[in-house]
């Protein structure tokens, strides 16, 4: 059977992960519906092993790094379209098939799930703050934080090779206009946010800084910066509650404070698991 996609994962250390990311995708699919190929980079743990059990293919490379591992991944393959998917995000067989679908029927560069967000184990705090955060940024979304993307033989050309970037999904969002993208509401990815205000804040330091990273490129986010005035329209439209409000606020206070801290470094931005999720 020719494969109808293929699927691209990278993978830092995911031994834990990626039975559970490579369960769900396989489960339903029929022998070599999909062309699965992991790319274990800089692990230390158990990564390519589970991956070769679970039947994928395995390119190992020694560098870490994301956009270095979707590279080569990318390079294995030769089916389009692809998905890109994150080894600790769930994409079930139906899901991967309903993205495929909608590239080839709406003819759209690229494509992303609705994200399902599983907070089980997530602090109060952690849990406002996440709360706020989707309000805000949900509507915006689109390909970006979602844990997967899929793209078309014309979307691939446009975003690979890829450059050495930290957020690839932003890149990715940044590279096509609303009219080459689609959200396919057929799809579910499930997501598993950060447990702890911490864990949050390293990821949204991350996030943040690779966000200038883009603009720097000339890549700049398309819609534009949220204000304050968004956060009280939702607090008066009664979407979040004042104390949401409030530590996101705090939280968000933090970050930047980090953020001008960390740029002020010349240290590169590093990829990095938050083991609160996993």
């Amino acid at each position: 059977m020719k494969p109808i996609a293929s699927v691209v994962i990278p993978a830092f250390n995911e031994e834990p992960a990626l039975d559970r990311c490579l369960g769900p995708l396989l489960a339903g699919a029929a022998p070599g519906e999909f062309d699965v190929v992991v790319v274990p980079n800089g692990c230390t743990d158990g990564t390519a092993r589970v991956a070769r059990r679970l039947g994928a293919r395995v390119v190992e490379t020694a560098r870490p790094g994301k956009a270095n591992a979707l590279r080569l991944g990318d390079a294995a393959c030769s089916v389009f379209p692809r998905i890109y998917l994150d080894a600790d995000v769930l994409l079930d067989t139906g899901s991967a098939r309903a993205l495929v679908a909608a590239l080839e029927e709406s003819g759209a560069a690229a494509a992303a799930p609705v994200p399902v967000w599983d907070l089980s184990g997530a602090g109060r705090t952690a849990r406002r703050v996440h709360h706020v955060h989707e309000r805000l940024l949900g509507p915006r979304r689109a390909l970006a934080g979602v844990g997967v993307y899929a793209l078309s033989r014309a979307g691939h050309a446009r975003v690979f090779p890829m450059p050495d970037v930290v957020a690839d999904d932003e890149l990715v969002h940044r590279s096509f206009g609303p009219h080459e993208r689609v959200v396919v509401a057929e799809a579910r990815s499930v997501v598993r946010p950060a447990r702890t205000v911490r864990a949050h804040l390293r990821r949204r330091v991350r996030v943040r800084l690779g966000n200038r990273q883009l603009t720097e490129l000339g890549l700049p986010a398309p819609e534009g910066r949220l204000g304050l005035r968004a956060l009280a329209t939702l607090v008066t439209s009664r979407s979040v509650s004042p104390l949401d409000a409030a530590c996101y606020l705090a939280v968000l206070l933090a970050d930047r404070a980090l953020t001008r801290r960390r740029s002020a470094r010349p240290a590169a931005i590093a990829w990095s698991t938050d083991s609160t999720s996993r």
